[in-house]
């Protein structure tokens, strides 16, 4: 029987209940008498704290699945969701009766952030031991991706390795397969990182390269794509854009891009949720958000003023460089127990354009009213919203600029072939600055 009340659960209290209401395809969030005291807010733009409770009909059903904004961040993305599917289909039941309540309970205390969802849904036991094989998890994403069911039931890809990559992929979120895992560096051992981390180990994520059919909208991940993205990295830090630590994990002749977690404190969970959580902004509809709501809505949660900088930093950034799948869940924020909101770590910072695409052809979100022909009064237009110098502002775009020199360097060092270096240099924004 499906399941259609949850607890939603922070930090050990339950702080609210969501009831799924099947013939109307939405679900009902009231906040418990015990959290309306606390006097800290979860989703403070569109829901804040208050007796009565909350149903949003209107949203887009492709983005929310009915959930308020909070709830469906939490919910697997289209690898998670392809995982989830394969498995069901294991167990002879229909991805349509699984509902969006259901899959948070599935979710359980395995999502990215720091909501828990009760009553846990146990369907294979937690081996927390169990080393992953990198290797294995590629095939296994590549056939996932491919609907290939034979193929999946194989001796080396059994049902042990399904229930692993269920465990470490579902929560990951994001269209391209990925994984959570905690590594230990120097004995090179991967576990699974839905857990909590053992001694000598570290949470990071890993995306998957070399995995067929791994795409997000019209963009596919060709082989070498993790080196493309840790360049980025690379010239990301050099731009002073904040990013957790992050590597390439290489094997088989294929180079998997990992970041560090920024969603825990050792083994303390920050409550982390996205601008298309925060805001309602659907992140499927690039025509409905702008930067300059992003920049205003940060300065709504009070975040600390160099965060609202480091925001504008990431914007310039993404234009100069072509990072043109900035949609509205490329952008998080954390809340500590205290109830203090910051802008977290840029996350998903990576060469993203395609001159022919529906997508990426332009931005997802908005600059100055544009999505594509950008002129430098754009961006300084867009800082208006920061509250910051006019000065400073022009400091930010010059120093993003000056970092364009430094691609090559950055992209040999990440072992990005020359002809892919210049074919993606030569698509970059100078703005004859």
């Amino acid at each position: 029987m499906a399941i259609e009340l949850a607890e939603v659960v922070l930090w050990g209290t339950t702080i609210a209940v969501v009831r799924w209401d099947e013939q109307a395809a939405v679900a009902d969030f009231q906040y418990t008498p015990e959290f309306q005291q606390f006097g800290i807010e979860v989703a403070p733009v569109v829901m804040p704290v208050r007796a009565a409770s909350y149903r949003f009909a209107n949203l887009n059903k492709d983005t929310f699945k009915g959930l308020p904004g909070m709830l469906a961040d939490v919910l697997p993305d289209k690898f998670g969701n392809a995982l989830i599917d394969q498995w069901l289909i294991k167990q002879q039941r229909s991805p349509q009766d699984f509902n969006p309540v259901e899959r948070l309970c599935y979710t359980a205390n395995r999502a990215i952030g720091a909501l828990e969802f009760l009553p846990t849904q146990r369907y294979f036991e937690d081996d927390t031991d169990a080393h992953i094989e990198i290797e294995k998890m590629v095939r296994l994403a590549s056939l996932v991706l491919q609907k290939k069911q034979f193929e999946i039931e194989s001796p080396d890809l059994n049902g042990e390795a399904l229930e692993q990559i269920l465990q470490i992929g579902t929560s990951a979120g994001g269209a391209r397969a990925k994984a959570i895992i905690n590594w230990n560096e120097k004995d090179n051992v991967i576990l699974p990182g839905h857990v909590e981390t053992k001694p000598g180990f570290d949470g990071w994520l890993i995306k998957f390269d070399g995995v067929s059919e791994n795409k997000d909208k019209e963009l596919a991940d060709p082989m070498g794509f993790g080196r493309i993205e840790y360049a980025y990295y690379l010239l990301a830090k050099k731009a002073a854009i904040e990013m957790m630590e992050s590597r390439l994990l290489e094997e088989g002749g294929r180079a998997h891009f990992m970041t560090k977690r920024f969603d825990r404190i050792g083994n303390e969970k920050l409550h982390m949720t996205s601008l298309c959580g925060l805001g309602h902004f659907d992140f499927n509809d690039p025509t409905s958000t702008s930067y300059e709501q992003a920049l205003v809505l940060a300065r709504q949660l009070r975040i600390p003023r160099e965060h609202v900088a480091q925001l504008y930093r990431r914007m310039v950034f993404n234009v100069v460089f072509r990072n043109q799948d900035d949609h509205t869940k490329n952008i998080a924020f954390l809340m500590g127990r205290q109830g203090r909101w910051r802008l977290s770590p840029a996350f998903d910072v990576a060469y993203s354009y395609n001159p022919k695409g529906l997508w990426t052809s332009k931005h997802q979100m908005s600059v100055n009213g544009k999505r594509e022909g950008f002129e430098l009064d754009d961006l300084f237009a867009a800082g208006e919203h920061t509250g910051l110098s006019k000065q400073k502002i022009k400091q930010i775009v010059g120093e993003v600029l000056a970092c364009i020199q430094l691609w090559p360097d950055c992209a040999e060092k990440a072992g990005v072939s020359h002809e892919r270096m210049i074919n993606i240099g030569q698509s970059f924004r100078t703005f004859d600055y």
